[in-house]
């Protein structure tokens, strides 16, 4: 005898609501532990930038050399640089809550702050380069996301060939973050991406790598 077809239907109809909800489950438990992943990544970060913050404190009572100065905020730079490629190759496989957004966030404010360290250090110390990349996270224009990306890969290429020589910093401009707009609201800056070097040179165009270099 043939089951009812009303009852087929609603069976069917029940087992893809299951199955939806498991993968749903199952989608939101893989996210939140890379989330945590990325967050014990960002506790030790803090932990490390407090730390170079506590040693340029102690500039003007003990005799740091620039080559320990340069090579703390490098270290850190070069860190958090990883760790948010990381963060940015997990979102491209898709994003299910805002966890990854707040984290995002947070290495956000933790590159501010190295922005000002930097930049204090830059002061003392002339034998090398502090560039930063603002770019909007946000950003839904497929023009301007195909420009930051190019943008990007310039950057790196820079970092590849430069190395050492400079400390790479990029920023989401559009993370509401009252420390970073005062900082950036120095700055005669109308559109983005945009990049900032040494804190004096701007620019607002898309540039080669040894374009770019001029102005280190």
């Amino acid at each position: 005898m043939l089951s009812n077809p009303k009852n087929a239907i609603w069976e069917a109809f029940l087992l893809t609501g299951v199955v939806f909800v498991i993968g749903l489950l199952l989608g939101i438990s893989y996210e939140n532990g890379k989330i945590d992943q990325i967050n014990e990544y960002y506790a030790d970060s803090e932990i490390s930038l407090t730390d170079i913050m506590a040693m340029n404190k102690i500039i003007d009572t003990k005799n740091l050399s620039c080559e320990v100065l340069i090579d703390s905020n490098l270290g850190f730079a070069d860190k958090i640089y990883e760790e948010v490629r990381l963060l940015e190759k997990y979102e491209d496989s898709g994003k299910i809550s805002d966890g990854m957004k707040l984290a995002h966030k947070k290495y956000d404010l933790l590159r501010t702050f190295l922005w000002v360290n930097s930049g204090e250090t830059l002061k003392r110390c002339r034998n090398f380069s502090v560039v930063v990349y603002l770019y909007e996270y946000e950003s839904d224009d497929l023009i301007q996301k195909a420009n930051q990306n190019v943008w990007s890969k310039v950057l790196y290429d820079l970092k590849q060939d430069v190395g050492r020589d400079i400390i790479l910093i990029p920023i989401a401009v559009d993370s509401n973050l009252t420390s970073l707009n005062s900082l950036v609201g120095r700055f005669d800056i109308e559109s983005f991406p945009a990049v900032i070097i040494n804190d004096k040179n701007v620019l607002t165009k898309l540039s080669s790598v040894e374009e770019i270099k001029k102005y280190l």
